[in-house]
């Protein structure tokens, strides 16, 4: 082969890289309209299932979703998600300010953020999966809105430490009740565990545990209105 066949061949396969590359990256935008009336499954689902490890998800509603739960969840994850388009840029530069490294790193990503990267990204902390995870967040935002997201983020949450996803599974799993009932205080407690359902349980809670609910639980009975956006279809 010649040097200018071979440099020939070699363009054309870092094109169809490039291309393949392009194509992935555009994919969650892509797909993110169909989910204003599909209901999507986790990346984190699918792994599990490929793995033939546990999966437990029940789909709910938010309409038939105990209202103290949505507002347990924004009191607890992202109190102004009524508020930004995907993104808190104040919060995140705050989080960013009081770490010294990205795994040091707090808060910082709004529901909306915790969302695109359940749906179409990977566990973890790096800087490539936060780069690609900001924009998802600003599409999801305006695709879906807010009350549509956040249906979806309490239906592919994991909550529970043997593949319960979705509020409904977490709340059979902690209270053995559906999440249409539960109370205030049982709200609060499924909103303190989200952070890590492995090391954190509703259904046998620690101190930890124990005092978040009562703040969240106390949060929630005072600001109601943060929740504003998730009563009322877009």
């Amino acid at each position: 082969m010649t040097f200018g066949k071979f440099r020939s061949v070699g363009f054309r396969m870092i094109r169809g890289v490039a291309v393949a590359i392009l194509v992935v990256l555009l994919l969650p935008y892509l797909i993110t309209p169909f989910y204003l009336v599909v209901n999507p499954v986790s990346t984190l689902m699918l792994w599990r299932a490929a793995k033939r490890a546990p999966v437990v998800r029940t789909w709910i509603p938010l309409r038939t979703i105990a209202p103290t739960l949505p507002l347990s969840v924004i009191v607890a994850e992202d109190a102004r998600y009524c508020i930004h388009h995907g993104i808190d840029f104040g919060e995140l530069r705050a989080a960013i300010e009081d770490a010294d490294d990205l795994s040091e790193m707090r808060g910082g990503s709004t529901i909306t953020q915790q969302t695109a990267k359940n749906l179409f990204l990977w566990q973890g902390r790096s800087f490539v999966r936060k780069g690609l995870e900001g924009p998802l967040a600003l599409w999801i935002d305006l695709v879906l809105g807010k009350r549509r997201t956040l249906e979806i983020y309490l239906n592919i949450a994991e909550w529970g430490p043997n593949g319960q996803f979705g509020a409904e599974s977490g709340s059979r799993y902690a209270f053995n009740k559906s999440v249409r009932s539960i109370s205030p205080r049982e709200a609060a407690a499924l909103a303190a565990v989200l952070p890590n359902p492995k090391r954190r349980s509703a259904r046998q809670p620690g101190p930890a545990v124990r005092r978040l609910a009562g703040i969240y639980e106390a949060r929630a009975t005072t600001q109601a209105a943060l929740a504003s956006c998730a009563k009322t279809r877009r």
